[in-house]
């Protein structure tokens, strides 16, 4: 029987059972010497408030002063990358959608534009189709950064901030739910198109959105920018230049608050963002207030992005003609959320028996993708989101990967940490804005 330093085993009835333990904490522990070295190891988290999660450090410190820092993930895996091999291309969606869970849409998008390009109808999807999901994916990056604002500002102690942050967002969850059913997880960005048509409502709102957003950015501005405090904490703390950055692979606004004005919607653009007029926003600073201020300017761009999707929001279908592959559901929000319309039931039970099977199947069994693979990236609130997509030529999946930033993201954190004060770990480690759900997949 083989032994591991980071999980024993045991044989059982119920077959091969692993006992997981601390991983090689005893060894880090017992190589330090804390009265002739001055140097203790403290593990911080995965329950630590100001962990982003459920993410684990352990930090080996002289005094406050960080000599190793080591990054521990993998607390919240939820597989669902391998489950996607046991559902079909389409209820893939829902299973996405649960990961980086501050940025649903963006996971949603990236997977149906990946099942797209093997089915070789990336051209056929339509216009609203595109211009909805570039709408959504803006408000979604809005509502994302506000949460990264609140919460960095909870941990740096700016419990202000942390309040007006979510009260914002609350606003565009409104908006989700509205045009989706959900405020979470919407599953409604699908393979084709998306799930159903934004109604008017939803456009009323965003448009008073508009209106309000840039007032509140200005309050926000006021609070912090000006603040001592909040100053002291961010400017040259965790500081990770742009050779740094390249080196570690990070992406998004952390690689930009480093001057780079790397962009997927710019250098390799998708969804028509080629056609929308924004800027990419960059710092030179490289530091934690950089961060800051990139992602405010990007809140702004998104807004503009936003007002400019409304208006060439067209009349027209928002699911690809190809009834082989559409979704065969016209989804409708009721009291208990969405589903079916009873109309489209009701037209459905009334066609002919081969059309009654055609619909079961395609629901039941699916859709056939090409055998082939693909890679996919957009441009996510934290970077690169990448999807490996694999079909075996199958009604599922044969092999799903996601490049998710936070994963990689997170290889910064000892650099950035290393040789700085313990209290500069958390303003670091929430600048790079990571989320569990998404680095756990």
């Amino acid at each position: 029987m083989t032994t591991s330093n980071y999980a024993t085993e045991r044989e059982t009835t119920e077959g091969k059972v692993f006992t997981v333990t601390g991983g090689d904490w005893d060894e880090v522990v017992s190589g330090a010497d804390p009265i002739n070295d001055e140097r203790i190891v403290v593990n911080m988290g995965p329950q630590h408030p100001s962990t982003h999660g459920v993410l684990r450090l352990i930090l080996e410190l002289e005094g406050e002063t960080v000599r190793e820092a080591r990054s521990v993930v993998g607390y919240l895996h939820t597989g669902i990358e391998k489950n996607l091999e046991y559902r079909n291309w389409v209820q893939g969606s829902t299973f996405v959608t649960r990961m980086d869970y501050l940025s649903p849409l963006f996971n949603e998008t990236a997977y149906a534009l990946a099942v797209e390009k093997l089915l070789g109808i990336t051209d056929e999807v339509t216009e609203r189709a595109n211009t909805i999901r570039v709408l959504m994916m803006e408000l979604n990056r809005i509502s994302s950064h506000l949460v990264w604002l609140a919460t960095t500002g909870m941990e740096l102690g700016a419990i202000s901030i942390m309040l007006y942050g979510f009260r914002e967002r609350e606003y565009i969850l409104d908006i989700f739910e509205t045009i989706t059913g959900l405020r979470m997880n919407h599953a409604y960005i699908r393979p084709g198109g998306v799930a159903q048509d934004v109604p008017d409502e939803a456009i009323g709102k965003i448009r008073d959105f508009l209106k309000m957003m840039p007032k509140k950015l200005k309050e926000y501005e006021d609070l912090l920018s000006g603040q001592p405090i909040w100053v002291e904490r961010t400017t040259n703390v965790a500081v990770l230049d742009v050779t740094a950055c390249l080196a570690l692979g990070v992406t998004g606004p952390v690689l930009r608050s480093a001057g780079l004005a790397w962009d997927l919607r710019k250098t390799m653009p998708y969804c028509g963002y080629e056609t929308y007029e924004f800027d990419v926003p960059t710092h030179p600073a490289g530091d934690v207030w950089g961060r800051y201020q990139v992602r405010l300017a990007e809140i702004r761009e998104s807004l503009k992005l936003v007002e400019q999707a409304l208006d060439r929001l067209k009349p027209g279908p928002v699911m690809v003609a190809d009834r082989k592959i559409a979704w065969p559901a016209q989804l409708a929000i009721g009291v208990d959320g969405m589903g079916n319309s009873l109309e489209h039931v009701a037209k459905i039970m009334g066609q002919s028996m081969e059309s009654l099977i055609h619909h079961f199947k395609l629901v039941t069994e699916g859709f056939r993708v090409p055998p082939g693979q693909v890679y996919v990236a957009i441009e996510s609130p934290r970077g690169e989101l990448g999807v490996h997509a694999v079909s075996d030529g199958g009604t599922r999946p044969y092999r799903v990967h996601y490049r998710e930033p936070s994963f990689v993201n997170l290889q910064a954190l000892p650099a950035m940490a290393e040789g700085g004060l313990i209290a500069d770990v958390i303003a670091g480690g929430a600048s790079l804005d990571p989320v569990m759900g998404g680095c756990d997949r």
